[in-house]
């Protein structure tokens, strides 16, 4: 199951614009935003609610100018974080990439564990899991 995608853009407060009045008629909204003291506003995610983002707009993560293959990745749900552990083992042991090892992103929410890698082609993947453990 996919959790959310996330989407590089070159400009966070311009594509916030946009997405605002692209995403409401679908009823999504504004429902996290990732502002980090002397890096400005880095990523705005929508959602019904802060307890399920499912479309990111973000400045891609490499620092690297956005574009149709940067800053995009997709993240599946994982049910716990023994399964989010696994996940990454399995990237790294079958050939892909580190791109950030298990662990809590408390940027996103108190609860987010997550742990992304790069596949075979370089595409960028993730699971994560919402639940405390």
């Amino acid at each position: 199951m996919i959790d959310h995608i996330s989407l590089g853009v070159r400009d966070v407060k311009r594509a916030t614009a946009f997405y605002d009045a692209v995403l409401a008629p679908l009823g999504m909204k504004p429902v996290i935003s990732v502002d980090i003291p002397g890096r400005g506003l880095l990523a705005v995610a929508y959602g019904q609610d802060e307890h399920h983002p499912t479309f990111w707009v973000q400045l891609p993560v490499n620092g690297a100018p956005a574009n149709a293959g940067n800053g995009v990745h997709i993240a599946f749900a994982a049910a716990d974080h023994a399964a989010v552990d696994a996940f990454y083992l399995a990237a790294l042991e079958s050939g892909g990439s580190d791109e950030g090892g298990p662990g809590h992103r408390v940027e996103y929410h108190p609860h987010y564990y997550g742990a992304f890698a790069r596949d075979l082609d370089g595409n960028k993947i993730e699971a994560c899991c919402h639940a405390p453990e």
